[in-house]
């Protein structure tokens, strides 16, 4: 126990478990955010915390570009199993170096345009993909989308989360140079539903989710459900 105690008694466990586990050290993405532009970081979380809430109970998911899996955090209490990939070394390697002990993940290399991903030979019951298809290019959308319906069980869950089209008027240069397949909600759903029985077109502006008007939506999700496993 800390020899500091704080003024209100109900506050004392932060400081206990401060002394006993240490600070949290972010990893490279979040790290870059707090420092050059932090609400970002507020927007990337409540993107995920859309997505745990929608796969609350589901057994196993699988998180497609996953990034150094920062955010994927707030799958951990929502969900049995999680299971993340990236196709680029470095993130997942940053990833693995900041695992909390108390929330297991499953971190693994895989660029999902050569295959599915199998982990223990498993089907996946739901997968979620954030910022990656508009990196996609626009003549592989369907490997990349085929292959992940390879990844679920039939029947099984999809989210995709990406860019609008019509926010890339506001992206920043950098963003630009990797956006290079960016949907209006329109095109989204209607490429979802090749692959799926049922697709639900959402919305988000900064961290508020909503179904109103699409063209004014910075930020798109589509969940998609029934996998053809085509």
């Amino acid at each position: 126990m800390s020899d500091s105690k704080t003024k209100e008694k109900q506050y004392q466990f932060m400081v206990d478990m401060l002394e006993e586990k240490g600070p949290v050290t972010m990893t490279c993405r979040p790290t870059v955010m707090w420092r050059q532009d932090p609400k970002l970081l507020g927007f990337t979380l409540a993107r995920h915390k859309f997505v745990a809430k929608m796969l609350t109970g589901y057994s196993r998911v699988l998180e497609v570009g996953c990034g150094d899996a920062f955010a994927s955090r707030l799958l951990h209490p929502e969900v049995k199993e999680l299971h993340a990939i990236d196709f680029d070394p470095v993130f997942i390697e940053e990833g693995i170096k900041h695992k909390d002990p108390d929330w297991p993940v499953t971190l693994a290399v895989h660029d999902i345009l050569t295959g599915p991903y199998l982990s223990d030979g498993d089907l996946f019951d739901a997968a979620f993909s954030l910022d990656v298809i508009e990196h996609i290019p626009p003549e592989r959308e369907h490997t990349y989308l085929k292959n992940i319906c390879l990844s679920l069980k039939p029947g099984g869950v999809f989210i995709c989360g990406c860019p609008s089209l019509e926010s890339q008027v506001y992206a920043s240069p950098a963003s630009k140079e990797g956006h290079i397949n960016c949907k209006s909600g329109n095109d989204l759903k209607k490429l979802l539903s090749q692959y799926f029985d049922h697709t639900f077109l959402f919305g988000m502006n900064d961290e508020v989710l909503h179904t109103g008007f699409s063209p004014m939506c910075h930020y798109l999700f589509v969940l998609a459900v029934g996998n053809k496993n085509i």
